[in-house]
């Protein structure tokens, strides 16, 4: 159970903060720009489920994925050979699948794709492209952190965040209407 009763501490004020085994790092250290994506990604799915109400089964698998974007950061917190004294929080492959489960319940209903999706349409896919955009910067930053200190981030949670980009533009293609009202590229079309 987490419970907090003071909001600031002072202990970020020397541009440190702390993982969830108390090791102080940097701000501006590669886990904590992954986990901060993460946490800016589950905002901008806040923004997108105003506009989503009116979608109760997407707005259900969204409110899922807020909930398993608080595991990933959990996750991206607690580095893999941390000493606690309890097991860590690590996304796992059921996530992964259920999302794959949920890109295709959704895919199945969509127009194919004769070109490129420009982000934008209805609010609602606007919002959802702009989540596909700064998940994609959480991914790259974790498979950059990966790169840095192999094993740093699990597989299933580095999957997690590459399944939810693409859940993001299904979804996106869904809420506008199925596709059918999706703004698409058209190449060279301003020459």
């Amino acid at each position: 159970m987490v419970v907090l009763n003071r909001i600031y501490t002072r202990k970020g004020d020397d541009g440190t903060t702390s993982l969830v085994t108390g090791e102080r790092l940097p701000k501006s250290h590669l886990r904590i720009e992954a986990y901060g994506t993460v946490d800016e990604t589950n905002s901008v799915v806040g923004m997108a489920r105003l506009h989503t109400a009116a979608e109760p089964e997407l707005d259900a698998m969204l409110a899922r994925i807020q909930n398993d974007l608080f595991d990933l950061g959990a996750d991206l917190a607690t580095p893999p050979e941390a000493a606690t004294k309890w097991e860590p929080l690590r996304v796992v492959a059921a996530q992964v699948e259920r999302l794959e489960a949920e890109i295709d319940r959704l895919n199945a209903d969509l127009e194919p794709l004769k070109s490129f999706v420009l982000p934008g349409g209805s609010p609602a896919a606007a919002h959802l492209h702009l989540a596909r955009t700064v998940s994609r910067r959480a991914e790259r930053l974790m498979v950059a952190l990966t790169e840095a200190e192999e094993g740093a981030v699990g597989k299933p949670a580095i999957a997690y965040a590459n399944r939810l980009s693409d859940f993001f533009f299904v979804a996106a293609r869904w809420v506008n209407d199925h596709g059918r009202a999706d703004v698409l590229w058209v190449p060279g079309g301003n020459r």
